[in-house]
Parts: structure tokens; C-alpha cells; sequence
């Protein structure tokens, strides 16, 4: 592999961190023996994807607002601060979800669904009102606004029948 295909990979893989991350949140589950559980599967979204995904992109948008802005088809604004804080929080708050108790990460899962899920509309809006079709609001950013939060709600109501469903011990 020559210096021009690593550094197209590089630059990928780091342009695609979080669906890079949420594929590798799912590869890690797959490989829990005897097999993997909703709860395990949900523990490894909310630490990557959420978790790691939130931290990085709270950076991008802290520390290189004009580049996060550039990338999502944005003009750079002050919005750029505050949407790094919220990122920062869901970062803070997936990786503290990790090994959290049910309640904590069901309200992580929860508040960080209406995030996403908010999200995609706006992506939406954009892509119509404003031919927005920048990868960091079309790409694979908005396909993770709809697939991640639909799929942690639906693994947090696993874990949870589950753990309704399991002896006393």
C-alpha cells in the first residue's frame, strides 16, 4: 500500500470515526461467548459510537469549528461552542453508561435518541431547503441519526424484558 492509499484510509476512516466506531461496537458484541446479549450489545454502543463518537465530535466542533462546520455544510457560527458542549455531555455521559446501572443508561439512551433523532430532521431540512448534501449532513452521520438511536432504544427494551424475565438471584 503506497502513502497515498493510507493516507486516503486515514483520512476515511477518521472522516467516518463514529460509523467506524459503530461497527466496531457491534464486531466487539458479536464476539462475547456463550453469544451476546442485548445488554452487552447496548453496553458497547453507549461506550464507542455514543461514548467515544460524542467526545470526538465535541472536539472537532470546540476545537476546529471552522472544519466541523466546512464538513456538515455549515458557514462556521457560535453554534459551533454549544453544539460541542452537547456533544461533550453525550460523550461524558455514553462512556459513563458503559458498566452504569439500567436506569442511567436507559436515560442516556433516551435523551441521546431525541438528540439524534432531532438531528436527522434537521439533516433533512437541509438536504431540501438548502441542497445540503455535504458528507457530515447527508452521509454517514445522518444514517447514524436514525440507526443508532432506533437500535439503542430497541436493545434497552431487550435488556430490560430480560432482566423481567430472569430468575431471582
Amino acid at each position: 500500500m503506497n502513502h497515498s492509499a493510507i493516507g486516503s484510509l486515514i483520512h476515511f476512516v477518521l472522516s467516518n470515526f463514529t460509523a467506524v466506531l459503530f461497527i466496531a461496537a457491534l464486531l466487539r458484541a458479536a464476539l462475547e461467548r456463550p453469544r451476546p446479549s442485548a445488554d452487552r450489545t447496548l453496553s458497547w454502543l453507549l461506550l464507542l459510537p455514543i461514548g467515544v463518537g460524542g467526545l470526538w465530535s465535541a472536539f472537532f466542533h470546540l476545537a476546529y469549528p471552522e472544519m466541523a462546520a466546512r464538513f456538515i455544510g455549515w458557514a462556521d457560527s457560535p453554534f459551533q461552542f454549544e453544539v460541542g458542549m452537547a456533544d461533550l455531555a453525550f460523550g461524558v455521559a455514553g462512556c459513563a453508561a458503559f458498566r452504569a446501572s439500567f436506569g442511567f443508561r436507559a436515560a442516556v439512551v433516551l435523551v441521546n435518541a431525541i438528540f439524534l433523532l432531532g438531528d436527522a430532521v434537521g439533516h433533512v431540512r437541509q438536504m431540501i431547503t438548502a441542497a445540503n448534501f455535504a458528507p457530515g449532513n447527508a452521509g454517514p452521520v445522518f444514517y447514524l441519526d436514525i440507526v443508532l438511536p432506533v437500535l439503542t432504544i430497541a436493545l434497552l427494551l431487550m435488556s430490560r424484558r430480560s432482566r423481567d424475565e430472569a430468575p431471582p438471584g
